[in-house]
């Protein structure tokens, strides 16, 4: 069914269900909000981007379409949500949001060539956009020739530091050696078979672990392999980890693979119940596709899982149900790209400008009190402090959290030792 945008009954309707969804949200962003005259555009925009009396236009970039839909629908949509909620509560300085959006269909080049678009045709604010670290690095010299701002939402690998680029996910220190400290005390594990697909975010993320188990806490790696993007047939793999008998399976597959990957585990009698795997790549987006049947017992290894149980939390899963359904699910990197309008908001505010150097001048100490995580805050290095946590796969598709960091995790994407 089709709603027609202009009809008024709906826009009522559409209000509502927002208004409800934002229950107490109240500060979120709220305090930068200000009821007086806008500031005058020639204040608050002095680098020509698309900021008129009214309006100021951000970029969205994802996959819409392609392996990687599975996992990035999600940030489209809490992207969305996030901008509808600001707009909501009166915009921004003044200044209603307006969106366009682009598809990077999945493909490198794709997303490099909307990114110049999104920058040099369209002269948008900031971009919040890119999923997989091939895409990011696809983008980022054309972000920082154009000087653009991008809002990152994925876990990813570190070794990396852009003054165009907020970080909004885990990166390596965060998620994987906790988790593989985790893994080691809590499960006892000493031998460890690698798999993840073919492309930089999985080589480097298990280049960190292999040093991590090898040098730091003195296991072994008794397997390492790698599989395209896309790839559906794992048998010769599932062979291969039969043979090993690895304590731990330590995966890194990402987009649709996972589904065929963890259906055919179980196929071939390897699942939670007799078989520790810890992944860094299924949250309650690819649980969908994959199925609680096939992952149950397994572990992930987030920052967020949908199940927290949290003040904040729940009012972000009711308005994101509102808005996209009861049966919507809101997994790790969704709950990261919902917090990158809410910073983008409050450093705009703080610097009183839309003007990219202004905003990145003003990102360090931003806070979030109100992020569905619990709280969040931007470091000096553009990465968030916060928590680490793993939680096992149940057989209805939810995860249970077993395992949180005591402490908001200093980011550090350059660890010495790693590189």
């Amino acid at each position: 069914m089709s709603h027609d945008q202009n009809d008024p009954r709906q826009s009522d309707l559409n209000r509502r269900r927002l208004l409800q969804g934002m229950g107490a949200l109240p500060l979120m962003g709220m305090t930068g909000l200000s009821y007086g005259a806008a500031p005058a555009t020639s204040a608050v925009n002095t680098t020509k981007l698309a900021v008129t009396d009214t309006e100021v236009v951000v970029g969205q970039l994802h996959s819409a379409t392609g392996t990687m839909a599975i996992s990035e629908t999600g940030s489209i949509q809490a992207e969305q949500l996030a901008i509808d909620q600001i707009n909501a509560m009166g915009g921004i300085l003044g200044r209603k949001i307006r969106v366009i959006k682009e598809d990077g269909a999945s493909d490198w080049p794709t997303f490099a060539e909307k990114s110049k678009k999104l920058l040099v045709n369209d002269r948008v604010a900031c971009v919040f956009g890119c999923w997989t670290s091939a895409s990011r690095k696809a983008v980022l010299p054309i972000f920082e020739k154009e000087n653009g701002l991008l809002y990152y939402p994925t876990f990813y690998e570190g070794l990396e530091q852009s003054k165009n680029v907020i970080y909004t996910g885990q990166e390596a220190t965060q998620q994987i050696l906790w988790g593989l400290d985790w893994a080691k005390n809590e499960k006892k594990a000493k031998t460890f078979f690698l798999v993840g697909s073919d492309y930089i975010w999985p080589r480097t993320s298990m280049k960190i672990a292999r040093k991590h188990i090898e040098n730091f806490q003195h296991g072994k790696v008794v397997g390492e392999e790698y599989y395209p993007l896309g790839n559906t047939n794992f048998n010769s793999l599932i062979n291969k980890i039969k043979l090993a008998k690895p304590d731990c399976i330590f995966a890194a597959v990402v987009g649709g693979s996972n589904v065929a990957f963890y259906k055919q585990l179980k196929a071939a009698g390897i699942t939670g119940a007799k078989q520790f795997l810890l992944t860094l790549s299924v949250t309650e987006d690819e649980m969908l596709g994959v199925g609680g049947e096939n992952f149950a017992g397994f572990y992930s290894s987030m920052k967020y899982f949908m199940t927290l149980n949290n003040d904040n939390n729940k009012k972000f899963v009711a308005a994101f149900k509102a808005k996209y359904g009861s049966n919507a699910v809101i997994g790790d990197v969704t709950q990261a790209a919902y917090l990158g309008p809410w910073l983008w908001k409050a450093a705009v505010e703080k610097a009183g400008s839309f003007d990219v150097d202004k905003v990145v001048a003003a990102s360090p100490g931003i806070e979030l009190k109100t992020a569905p995580e619990g709280y969040v805050k931007i470091h000096a290095n553009h990465h968030l402090w916060s928590r680490a946590r793993i939680a096992q796969g149940q057989a209805d598709g939810t995860f249970k959290v077993v395992a949180e960091s005591k402490d908001l995790i200093e980011p550090n994407p350059f660890p010495k030792g790693y590189q």
